[in-house]
């Protein structure tokens, strides 16, 4: 016991020591173009950027180590922010910084257009003046390769600008004042007084390509703004969450890949689920399940074109061979996912292994179909017509549900232990064939109707018959076991059972009991248990907090659903984000971020409150068979 308490106390020493070196997650912002994305800490640091795509290489990756691991630094010397905020409903990023000497405007954003991916930072004296110190620290293949840096000069325009190339990789810096050399970074100060303009635009290019000559930020700047605020300005007004609802519908807008369609669970890799523990993974891929989520709340929201474009995504990518389905692809659809560990970093607040690549793609999920069918039936209910491609592949989904239903599966929590049969997975298994049958019922379709409902029937029978437990009156995580899950909490959401059914609530007070921890927050499920093969131990899944918001909204309970959505409302952070978990003990949110499942399930647990106080029209789900 001793020697087991001095490693706790060490483990805890390291987090509290990694935590005061590391840049509080909530203190990043995001700027995206939909190609890629940055994260800029309130300090000013861009801390984080992979080029060309989400999914690619990072030259910029402090925020898992330190600024060695590359980061551009833009912040005047003395200054405090006075504020940060998105320019309207835009990710076009404002910090105002003052002093006793001045005020300064610092603008970041990315260009929505252009050839190759840019970062634009404007600089602006608004009164008095201010020192900015300026570095820019590049760092290839995360935070490994020190590219050759050299200033060009272009006899065109009379300008210069920094190139940087290392391999495949390319970079420009153009501005109106360069940083020099020192040793392996570039640095430079400066006076900005009021009414100084200063612009810096760092651009990443194919290296054998010419080097991109510099854009009219001014006129960039605008666009941006004007591109994200028309997306933004059909968003309907949402009662009390309005502000929420549009920035988390931004953000998922913003994780979605615009040349291909594809969505992403969240820019980063490796930001830890509990700080100094070991389950860091990378989320900068397409998760059938994330995205089909997403989908249901774009066309909730009246963006049926997201929805057809993902649905365009969703078709190459597991065109082919459905029969090797997986529950996640690349930005364009690529099926080679390896994950393997950056040994070189240090991990955010010493947060360690850093992975690549995410292993979770050779699972089978038995869940995965089930999201994506659910949403397709969404979009069908709201008049998308099914093609040639789309409904014939449907149908062969369903038949790797019927083949699969004698399968244990990893459940949607990626366990890492043995297989189970986990109740939810059976659930989204029913709801999968449940679509099937709806779309042949309701929508006219051709399909084996026979087959799906007597399966669907089955199955449903089977679930109320092993995945409920009469003696503890609730479902359970798995048939074999008598842990509850959180996850079950979504047994409602898609019809299986109405909110209000006995089952359910008696299933709702002991997620109460069980998981929701002395803040309020609710966990996914018992760690101890030992059924996801890790060690115990991490902060509650802001999902399953906003499942529990939707469950009480639409079982009557709208006093408790308002009290726990404004407990959520208020870890949010002050440019509108969150990220997959929150430490309720240290005040900080964890894991990778922004987290689209978060933002999803905030947009849900919204609609469900302004449902339930009669402010928006019911959003229909699945019948309920019983």
């Amino acid at each position: 016991m001793p020697a087991r308490r001095g490693e706790v106390l060490a483990r805890y020493d390291k987090w509290v020591l990694g935590w005061a070196m590391s840049t509080p997650i909530e203190d990043y912002a995001l700027i995206s173009d939909q190609r890629t994305a940055a994260l800029v800490s309130i300090g000013g640091s861009v801390d984080w950027l992979c080029l060309p795509r989400f999914d690619s290489s990072s030259v910029f990756a402090a925020l898992l180590g330190d600024k060695h691991h590359g980061r551009w630094l833009l912040a005047p010397r003395g200054g405090s922010v006075i504020s940060r905020t998105y320019l309207n409903s835009s990710f076009v990023l404002r910090t105002l910084w003052g002093s006793d000497t001045g005020q300064v405007l610092v603008s970041d954003f990315m260009p929505m257009g252009g050839g190759h991916p840019s970062i634009i930072r404007r600089v602006e004296g608004l009164s008095g003046s201010m020192t900015m110190e300026h570095e820019l620290i590049m760092r290839y293949d995360y935070g490994e390769a020190v590219p050759w840096v050299r200033r060009n000069f272009d006899t065109k325009s009379g300008n210069e600008s920094l190139v940087a190339m290392v391999g495949p990789h390319g970079a420009v810096l153009h501005a109106s004042r360069l940083p020099a050399a020192h040793g392996q970074a570039h640095r430079d100060e400066f006076e900005v007084k009021a009414g100084d303009v200063h612009d810096f635009e760092f651009t990443g290019f194919p290296s054998h390509e010419p080097i991109p000559s510099p854009i009219d930020v001014g006129m960039s700047m605008t666009e941006t703004a004007r591109y994200w605020h028309a997306w933004a300005d059909s968003i309907s007004p949402h009662g009390d969450y309005e502000p929420m609802v549009r920035r988390s519908l931004l953000v998922l807008k913003a994780l979605t890949h615009r040349q291909t369609g594809g969505i992403i669970a969240a820019p980063t890799t490796s930001l830890p689920e509990l700080m100094g523990g070991e389950r860091n993974w990378d989320y900068r891929y397409c998760w059938l399940r994330d995205a089909a989520l997403t989908i249901q709340v774009m066309i909730t929201h009246g963006h049926e074109d997201e929805a057809l474009k993902w649905r365009d995504w969703l078709l190459r990518a597991i065109a082919g061979d459905h029969k090797h389905l997986q529950i996640m692809y690349g930005v364009d659809g690529g099926r080679e996912l390896p994950e393997r560990v950056l040994q070189h970093l240090p991990g955010y607040a010493g947060s360690k292994p850093v992975r690549i690549g995410n292993a979770a793609v050779h699972q089978y999920q038995g869940d995965t179909i089930g999201e994506v069918m659910v949403a397709l039936h969404d979009l069908r209910r709201v008049g998308a017509h099914e093609d040639h491609f789309s409904w014939p592949l449907q149908k062969a989904l369903l038949q790797n549900v019927l083949h699969d239903l004698p399968l244990k599966d990893h459940g949607l929590w990626e366990m890492r232990g043995d297989p189970q049969f986990f109740t939810h997975s059976r659930v989204m298994m029913w709801a999968a064939l449940d679509s099937g049958v709806q779309g042949v019922e309701l929508h006219g379709l051709a399909g084996d109707l026979g087959t799906w409902r007597t399966a669907r029937d089955d199955l449903r029978q089977e679930i109320l018959e092993r995945g409920f437990n009469r003696e503890l009156d609730s479902f359970t995580q798995t048939y074999a076991g008598t842990e509850v899950d959180a996850s079950l909490l979504v047994l409602s959401q898609v019809g299986f059972v109405e909110p209000t059914d006995p089952r359910m609530l008696g299933t709702v007070k002991r997620i109460e009991s069980e998981l929701v921890d002395a803040h309020g927050w609710v966990n996914r499920y018992k760690t101890e248990a030992g059924a996801d093969g890790l060690p115990p131990g991490e902060n509650p899944f802001l999902v399953c907090t906003c499942w529990l918001i939707e469950q009480y909204a639409r079982s009557g309970r709208l006093g408790d659903a308002k009290k726990l959505m404004d407990k959520l409302v208020g870890i949010v952070n002050d440019v509108g984000l969150l990220a997959e978990e929150y430490d309720p003990d240290a005040g900080h949110l964890t894991g990778n971020f922004p987290q689209a499942l978060s933002h999803l399930g905030m947009i849900r647990a919204a609609d469900a409150i302004e449902e339930a106080a009669g402010n928006r029209a019911a959003h229909p789900r699945h019948d309920s068979r019983g």
